[in-house]
């Protein structure tokens, strides 16, 4: 397979000498604008930095069942899912709670997001996304803690003003052989000169995961879905708008599938998986120099899991349940100093309440509460002051900023007593550019990042992943540093992207064991910063428009990561993936076959070969083969995604459950 990933790019490495000759084609790659590297719009071609970002126009290409799977494929993106009602992205090597993800700026990740894979993308609606920012290897100085490996950023929708009253609609329905999936979206747009509103509802039931080959259906692994969405714009003046949004998801039934086959639960799942949030978004222009423009957003959050647990042949069912509040208030200032200096800077406020219980039932005895995952009523304040510069000067371009951060920790703690903990962060990063002719851009930059230890990191008490876990109260926040320098390249018909990176992690907070002690037979851990590691590795984006309506396209990442203290690989490193593709597109229809590719991995940690998820000696490699076309007019789309077209048995490594077998999805959407 690498031989063959190698040659692919060195042909399209050839053919890239006869791009500039295509004056009129105009490739995809590298054409965007993103927002998300220095909290300002900026060329992507022009960022100093590895920078991905997915179009509203490739999410109708691709019809992504979720969130998660929106970004398969993506340049240096591997998405584990745990689980079918799961998806947890990797950028660089590192995910959970070392990987921060945005929701039109807002925090998606609160005090109680966990290390490793989690199921928290998922319960973002796919249908109100109208583009993803991926930023691979920075973000802790334009966002805060948790961006040790990269920032994700989704975008969603919003209505537009019009000169007169006007109404739309749309209505989407999807279906997938072997009843994978059963979808209804229906969403209406109302605008005016001065006002404008968009509102959706999407229901959403997820049948049994059928696997390829020999694996078959997979259950329990369906689960239900209900989503809802309203955003609200107000034109204030000619140039001061006022949003307001609110978007809520309810999952029922979420079984860990993994669980039920490996480890002899007969119930095992989330119920509910709730997520929602409020926010106003107040932004406008001034006439000072030192503040072009404001913004300012208040934000609501709450999440709400629930796990149900039962052994086979217990009388026992556990319910947990945790719930978050997280209240924030983010003031950024555009600062257009000179012609050449512009900045980005502002100040941030989180706050979190945790509630947490557990209660276990005995058949035909009474319910017996005690303490939950975490100590009820925790709090968290995350507060912060940043500031981002840009210069340009003739063909190069300089980047720096800075970040303070601060927390302020409060639990109380039936084993430990009232614990108040005050960590701080301080990190910063810079860049060089050298721009040449608007086509290409050579840079080397600096990101150091940072991971503030977290409710889950301190107070966690029980069960966790085989292990009894206790509460530790004494942690230092992670830290990371990031090194890469890239190559970018456009023309109207070529598009390249190219990038080598290391990041030095230092003060990794991880469990260690307590020696001697078991409770109930189970290892006792206690997390203390006693790691150190590295993840180094490759990138390569590439895109070649042909003709007037074929282009040729693919992206591969590597990543190589050890972990220093332990003398071993770090945990669920991804392997050498990418994807390759053809598309024609024509006026109203499109056809875009596409193989995405994983090799093995056998490098494991200690903690990978004692996962009952990955396979003894490690994860086989795969290709998997998909076939996409659609038929787009004004007022109807009708799109179908044919997978795994040789009916592969392959599973994201790490992951609890097989990807999806031969099947159809088909989507039709009706517009007015």
């Amino acid at each position: 397979m690498r031989i063959f990933y190698c040659c692919f790019f060195i042909l399209l490495s050839t053919i890239s000498s006869f791009a500039q000759e295509r004056d009129s084609l105009r490739t995809e790659l590298l054409n965007q604008v993103n927002v998300t590297a220095n909290r300002a719009q900026q060329k992507t071609l022009e960022t100093a930095g590895s920078v991905s970002v997915i179009s509203a126009g490739t999410l109708q290409t691709y019809q992504p069942r979720t969130t998660p799977e929106a970004l398969m494929g993506s340049t240096g993106v591997f998405v584990q899912k745990t689980t079918h009602g799961a998806g947890s992205p990797f950028l660089r090597g590192l995910t959970g709670n070392q990987t921060l993800i945005l929701i039109d700026g807002i925090r998606l990740n609160n005090s109680t997001f966990r290390y490793g894979p989690n199921q928290y993308l998922n319960t973002i609606d796919p249908f109100t996304i109208d583009k993803i920012e991926v930023l691979r290897g920075g973000g802790s100085v334009a966002y805060g803690s948790d961006a040790l490996g990269g920032t994700l950023q989704l975008l969603t929708s919003n209505p537009a003003f019009s000169e007169k009253p006007a109404v739309r609609g749309k209505a989407v329905a999807r279906y997938a052989t072997g009843d994978m999936e059963k979808t209804l979206r229906a969403g209406v747009e109302l605008s005016g000169s001065r006002v404008a509103f968009s509102g959706g509802v999407s229901i959403r039931n997820f049948g049994d995961l059928i696997g390829g080959d020999t694996t078959g259906k997979q259950s329990p692994s369906g689960y239900k879905d209900r989503a809802f969405d309203a955003k609200l714009l107000f034109g204030l003046s000619d140039s001061w708008t006022l949003t307001l949004a609110h978007q809520s998801v309810s999952q029922k039934h979420v079984p860990l599938y993994y669980r039920y086959k490996l480890e002899n639960f007969a119930l095992n799942e989330f119920n509910p998986q709730k997520r929602s949030l409020s926010y106003f978004k107040l932004n406008g222009p001034t006439s000072s120099k030192w503040a072009s423009e404001i913004s300012l957003t208040g934000s609501w959050q709450a999440t709400n899991e629930g796990r149900l647990s039962r052994k086979n042949g217990s009388k026992s069912l556990r319910t947990e349940t945790d719930k978050v509040q997280t209240s924030g208030l983010i003031l950024n200032v555009q600062s257009d100093i000179a012609e050449f200096w512009n900045a980005s800077s502002g100040i941030e406020i989180y706050n979190d309440l945790v509630e947490s219980d557990k209660i276990d039932q005995v058949d035909g005895a009474g319910p017996v509460a005690s303490r939950g995952l975490y100590p009820d009523d925790s709090k968290y304040l995350n507060y912060a002051v940043y500031s981002l510069h840009q210069l340009k000067l003739d063909d190069w371009q300089f980047s720096f900023g800075g970040r303070f951060n601060g927390f302020r920790i409060k639990v109380a703690d039936e084993v430990l007593g009232n614990v108040s903990v005050k960590p701080t962060a301080l990190v910063g990063n810079a860049s060089i550019s050298y721009l040449l002719n608007d086509h290409s851009n050579f840079y080397t930059s600096f990101h150091s990042g940072f991971r503030a230890p977290n409710i889950d990191d301190m107070g966690t008490l029980g069960i966790v992943d085989f292990r009894y876990e206790l509460p530790a109260y004494d942690l230092k926040p992670e830290t990371s540093y990031n090194f890469e320098v890239g190559y970018k390249f456009r023309s109207e018909g070529f598009a390249m992207s190219a990038a080598l990176f290391q990041n030095n992690l230092r003060n990794l907070i991880t469990r260690v064991q307590v020696a001697g002690q078991k409770i109930d037979g189970i290892d006792v851990y206690r997390k203390e910063n006693v790691e150190r590691a590295y993840i180094r590795g490759a990138e390569l984006d590439v895109e070649y428009v042909f003709s007037e309506y074929w282009k040729v396209y693919g992206s591969g990442a590597y990543n190589f990561g050890k972990n220093v203290t332990k003398n071993e690989p770090v945990r669920r490193i991804p392997p050498l993936n990418g994807r390759f593709g053809l598309e024609y597109r024509r006026s109203q229809w499109f056809v875009r076959p596409e193989a995405w590719f994983a090799e093995e991995q056998t490098r494991l940690a200690a903690g990978d070969a004692g996962d009952n998820r990955i396979p003894k000696g490690g994860t086989p490699g795969w290709v998997v083969v998909i076939l996409m076309a659609g038929f787009d007019t004004k007022h109807f789309a009708v799109n179908a995604v044919a997978q795994n077209l040789t009916n592969k048995d392959y599973r994201t490594h790490g992951s609890g459950i097989n990807g999806v077998g031969r099947s159809l999805w088909l989507t039709l959407t009706g517009k007015f």
